[in-house]
């Protein structure tokens, strides 16, 4: 199948799935005025995709090629399953766009010895789509126990809306996970192309409301620095300062710090110690 082709396709996939859909499945008012079409017109699924009528209807008409982000948000608004997301992109791609492998990310050596020495701070590696790369001990103390997790679930936004002790861990949760949505944002401008993070937007938009609302929303400012509050059932209450250093493409070293002599301080080393503590299990 050409590129046109598929795009004609996608066109009228498009029309046929708005066309199964009401005012009310969605969330539009309906003051029960007839209507000459059924289902959705192009300008209601602009206006819920908040992209404009114009942009829409040039990818109804196979005129462009929507872009990654384009496409999942389009797929929450119409209601899509799993399948019918797969079918949604299948027919948006082509050969050169949403390559089905990326360069997998690796961390340097000398970064994985940086991990190591930072003892008495919890530290990780971030790198596209804000997956983690590696951590040392005290993040998985702080955070969770990344080790347990596949590979393609350690993705620190995904762990902030998925799993559950989050919100109770996080004093600030909504901020925390409102600027993983803005840095997503972001990696979506560079890289609208990237199947890993559309997938990840995907699974988020279906999972949960305000993930769903956030990145429909108003952009907040990116914060790569900034104070966090944890409620560590070990520790106690910890108030951090988070920071982020750029290492090489794609990458990025991220650690929480606390001042020496405040309690803080004083809960990470519990925690370092917490942590070095032989397990029964490890104990045999």
């Amino acid at each position: 199948m050409t590129s046109d082709e598929r795009r004609n396709e996608l066109g009228e996939f498009l029309k046929a799935r708005r066309a199964e859909l009401s005012l009310r499945t969605v969330g539009l008012p309906d003051n029960g005025t007839p209507r000459r079409v059924a289902g959705l017109r192009r300008e209601e699924v602009a206006l819920l995709a908040k992209i404009s009528t114009d942009y829409y209807t040039r990818i109804e008409q196979g005129r462009i090629q929507p872009s990654a982000s384009t496409l999942t948000t389009l797929a929450r608004v119409l209601h899509l399953g799993d399948a019918q997301r797969d079918q949604l992109f299948a027919l948006a791609a082509t050969e050169t766009r949403r390559p089905r492998h990326r360069a997998v990310q690796k961390v340097r050596p000398q970064l994985r010895r940086l991990l190591d020495e930072l003892t008495m701070a919890p530290a990780l590696i971030l790198g596209r789509s804000m997956d983690i790369l590696a951590w040392n001990p005290l993040a998985a103390a702080l955070l969770t126990d990344f080790a347990a997790l596949p590979d393609k679930q350690r993705n620190l936004a995904r762990i902030l809306f998925t799993d559950p002790g989050m919100k109770a861990l996080c004093g600030d949760w909504e901020t925390s996970a409102r600027g993983s949505v803005t840095q997503l944002r972001a990696q979506a401008v560079k890289r609208p192309d990237d199947p890993r993070l559309a997938a990840l937007v995907g699974e988020l938009s279906m999972r949960d409301a305000q993930f769903r609302q956030w990145w429909g929303g108003p952009h907040m400012p990116s914060r790569t620095v900034g104070g966090k509050t944890f409620h560590h059932p070990v520790a106690g209450t910890l108030t951090l300062d988070w920071d982020t250093l750029p290492c090489g493409t794609d990458q990025e070293l991220g650690f929480w710090t606390a001042e020496p002599g405040t309690p803080s301080y004083d809960g990470l080393r519990i925690l370092a110690s917490w942590n070095a503590t032989p397990t029964a299990d490890a104990l045999g």
